[in-house]
């Protein structure tokens, strides 16, 4: 038993409304009381032109107030710019993030009409019930409410039928904005620089002159850039340069193109630095209907990718042709002249099938996924499945049967099958290449859909400079964009074929209130009619590098140290893809965006990427914590048992399940511990450099204080040969009879006392050094007169009282000299140290006598 599941088609059939009817499905999801009465919807909004939320260029065309998201039962504004469908919450403008999405990641959108069944004794009749219904490409449904009897559903709808499906290419919000601040270099040199590393001369740096002049074709031993397709006259869909064997000419070249479909000849897409095995890429050959066309060329071409292999036997390598569809496929396209190789007409090669489905089964695999999740998450656009928001379980009340429908409504919309698929292949390609050492090409139908998945994805399992920032720009530069993927197509954009002559002027000017809207955008003019071949693109629409991005979500799950980006990155690439707002995915080959000139008219979505990561650096959201280069420095070779894919959480349930989103959450934890970390180690090198300067100072302060110190000593040896000295002449005044005292100033008071005449007198002396002599003398006149002084020991005196110490003193050294205060009489304080006395006083001095007797025994 299936579980039932609610229509997501348009759906204003009075047939859906009578379905819908007494249901009372969205009467509990709308809140009319929230709604104020009187907000008539408005075409003319330039009173409301200046919404902080607006971009650069971005201008409000319709807004309707009073509209209800049912998702979220949240009551707000409904605006429709150039750029955006925005709803913001009532009285505070805030941004509601469910029910914002960019013009051109609506696929599509419809009117519903509710009609409520009146009470049995109410004669008046309800009014119906109008909502909105906006199915988006990045998986949400959204669906707003519309108070009755207004015209603002209709301003909505309208506004949406203008700017939802442009025309031309140019009307696209990318034009109008312009470059702003990201601005964009011309991808040629980035692709060029690419094929410079794949060759080995990652020295040399493109530029624009070495394109103009066609000085890039370089080579190395195997292989050589070809600039055979430069004009695009060869294949329109390739870039302008290819990788080629060194041993093909370009008219074999030339010839090879003429043998696959497009154009499309095989040519190398990366190779293997030491090994030299290639991964190549192609369209399907044109074998026929009897499948017994063949090309010499192509063969000659597709041996060649079979290099030597570098051993004594000088072996040729395997080679494998992986034909990315399934058998059956392949023979069907014989009808239409394609088909597949045969391996007896290549040489050592064997044809390997991947079974991949085509690019219908996609598109219609995502939609079947999106309405499971929308049926069974949190915030869901139909009110009678969206009880998880009032406590109940969309289960059945916890029926098994109602669980096991839902489970198999999710295995049943093939989603995860064909990730799988995409997955198991490019790991056996990657496989085939880094353990065998064989060469690869890869093609399907026309060779830019599941070619460039499986391609690009085993380029990332094997080379680790695509799983960085910048080589994962040249990864999508090269195998998607250059090699021309369809993107326009595929996303259901505007083509260069199908937009009118081009304007004579793309320029814009900086000031927001000098763009003129685009004609299809004026709130005056009419709806544009759709072209003939609107529901050619309508079928062609298929989410290719949604899925492709998704398997490199997985891988990141698998492998969460190898990679340098996060999933967040991934999801932000996504959006920025799906939205339009830069230029570099438009169009569907290098050559329609070179004629357009998309680098010089839109802006760059890497470069406002990288300005993004800037702002925060490692620890911004788009940064993996956990990369860790070292750790997985080669190929990523997964076994078939991890092939195992599971929900995106972060891109497939941000809508309909945001709690179970989060499921980057213990990565959100380690990157804030991340910054934590780095903001300690930050703090940690301030403190090391700190101490590093408080040690200088205190080494120089130690060195200072060790001078000082120095100085002490010698000071203090200093201090006590001064205070030796003060004391010998202190004892020697004091044997004279005198008194000595030393006032705090540093003077000597001397008191000398006389016989027989009690008179008491004093002198004052100041100390200096040995050199200089001080001399006190007493002007009054009096019995005795005593001067004392101390005098360097290389003066001689003539004064022949100066004489009577070197006549008394018996520790002169023998050339006359004096030796205090080293001499033992400054020790024993007990001889004149040099004193010079007025020998007409001596009769009144009390000297003892036994002193001469000591002098005279001692001569």
């Amino acid at each position: 038993m299936s579980a039932p599941r609610r229509s997501t088609s348009l759906r204003d059939s009075s047939s859906d409304s009578e379905r819908m009817e007494g249901t009372g499905s969205w009467d509990d999801a709308l809140d009319w009381f929230k709604l104020e009465v009187q907000h008539p919807a408005s075409r003319s909004v330039s009173h409301h032109a200046n919404y902080k939320c607006l971009l650069e260029a971005e201008r409000v065309l319709v807004e309707g107030r009073g509209v209800v998201l049912i998702n979220t039962d949240e009551a707000g504004t409904l605006i429709v710019t150039n750029f955006r469908l925005i709803f913001l919450s009532e009285g505070t403008e805030n941004i509601i993030a469910l029910g914002t999405i960019p013009l051109a990641t609506i696929e599509k959108f419809s009117k519903m009409v509710v009609k409520n069944q009146s009470a049995p004794r109410h004669s008046e009749k309800t009014p119906s019930q109008r909502f909105l219904q906006v199915i988006g490409k990045d998986m949400r449904i959204v669906v707003f409410g519309f108070r009755s009897k207004t015209k603002q559903r209709r301003a909505i709808y309208d506004g949406l039928l203008r700017c939802t499906k442009p025309s031309r290419l140019w009307d696209l919000y990318a034009f109008s904005c312009g470059p702003f601040k990201f601005t964009n270099a011309n991808p040629k040199v980035r692709l060029l620089n690419e094929y410079f590393r794949l060759l080995g001369k990652g020295l040399c740096r493109a530029s624009m002159d070495m394109i103009d002049n066609g000085s890039y074709t370089m080579s190395n031993e195997l292989w050589r850039i070809c600039n055979v397709n430069s004009n695009y006259i060869m294949c329109p869909s390739y870039p302008f340069a290819l990788i080629v064997p060194k041993s093909i000419s370009d008219e074999e070249v030339i010839q090879a193109s003429n043998f696959r479909s497009k154009g499309r000849l095989p040519v190398v897409s990366w190779c293997h630095p030491e090994t030299g095995a290639v991964l190549a890429r192609s369209s399907q050959p044109l074998v026929g209907l009897m499948m017994n066309m063949r090309s010499n060329t192509d063969e000659k071409l597709v041996a060649e990718l079979c290099s030597q292999l570098g051993d004594e036997k000088k072996r040729r390598r395997k080679l494998y042709i992986a034909d990315a569809r399934p058998r059956k496929n392949a023979l069907a396209n014989v009808a239409m002249g394609g088909g597949s190789e045969s391996s007896s007409n290549y040489f050592q090669s064997e044809v390997v099938f991947f079974g991949i489905d085509n690019i219908h089964s996609m598109r219609e695999s995502l939609s079947r996924l999106r309405d499971y999740l929308d049926a069974h998450g949190t915030t869901s656009s139909d009110g009678t499945l969206s009880l998880l928001r009032h406590g109940g379980w969309t289960w059945g009340g916890g029926n098994l049967s109602n669980m096991s429908a839902s489970v198999s409504t999710l295995g049943d919309s093939g989603w995860l099958i064909h990730v799988q698929s995409v997955l198991a292949g490019s790991a056996w390609i990657a496989a085939r290449v880094a353990l065998e050492s064989a060469s690869v090409l890869v093609h399907c139908s026309d060779g830019w859909d599941r070619t460039s998945q499986l391609v690009a994805l085993a380029n990332l399992l094997l080379d680790p400079y695509y799983r960085t920032f910048t080589g994962f720009q040249a990864l999508i530069e090269k195998d998607w964009l250059a090699f021309g993927h369809p993107f326009a197509e595929r996303g259901g954009m505007p083509t260069v074929s199908g937009s009118s002559e081009r304007p004579p002027d793309l320029c814009r000017q900086s000031s927001v209130g000098s763009f003129p809207l685009p004609p299809m955008c004026q709130s005056s003019g009419s709806f544009a009619p759709p072209t003939p071949s609107s529901s050619h693109a309508q079928n062609q629409q298929s989410p290719i590098f949604l899925q492709w991005i998704d398997c490199v979500s997985q891988l990141l799950r698998m492998y969460p140290f190898a990679f340098e980006f996060s999933s967040a990155f991934l999801v932000d690439l996504l959006d920025c893809v799906l939205s339009c707002r830069f230029g570099n995915f438009f169009c569907n080959s290098e050559k329609e965006r070179q004629q357009v000139g998309i680098s010089e008219a839109c802006g760059c979505l890497w470069a406002y990427l990288a300005d993004l990561r800037s702002s925060e650096g490692r620890s911004h959201v788009h940064c993996n914590p956990f990369y860790s280069p070292l750790k997985h420095n080669g190929p990523l070779l997964p076994p078939a048992a991890a092939l195992a894919p599971t929900l995106w959480p972060q891109f497939h349930l941000r809508w309909a399940c945001p709690s179970e989103a989060q499921a980057g959450e213990l990565e959100a934890q380690c990157r804030i511990m991340s910054i934590k970390f780095s903001k300690l180690q930050k703090a940690k090198e301030g403190a090391e450099k700190k101490a590093k300067e408080t040690a200088i100072v205190v080494e120089s302060l130690s060195a200072e204080l060790r001078n000082e110190k120095q100085l002490s000593s010698s000071a203090m040896a200093l201090a006590k040969r001064a205070s030796k000295e003060t004391a010998a002449i202190k004892r020697a005044i004091q044997s004279l009879g005198c008194k000595v005292h030393y006032a705090s100033g540093g003077d000597t008071t001397v008191d000398i006392e006389t016989s027989p005449v009690k008179n008491s007198q004093k002198s004052v002396f100041s100390p200096s050094t040995r050199e200089s002599v001080g001399i006190v003398q007493h002007e009054d006149k009096s019995d005795l007169s005593v001067s004392i002084s101390v005098a360097a020991d290389d003066v001689v005196s003539n004064n022949p009282f100066g004489r009577v110490c070197d006549t008394l003193c018996p520790l002169r050294t023998r050339d006359g000299g004096c030796r205090w205060p080293d001499a033992g009489c400054a020790q024993l304080a007990s001889q004149f140290i040099g004193v010079k006395a007025d020998y007409e006083a001596l009769d009144s001095l009390s000297i003892y006598e036994g002193y001469f007797k000591t002098m005279e025994g001692g001569k």
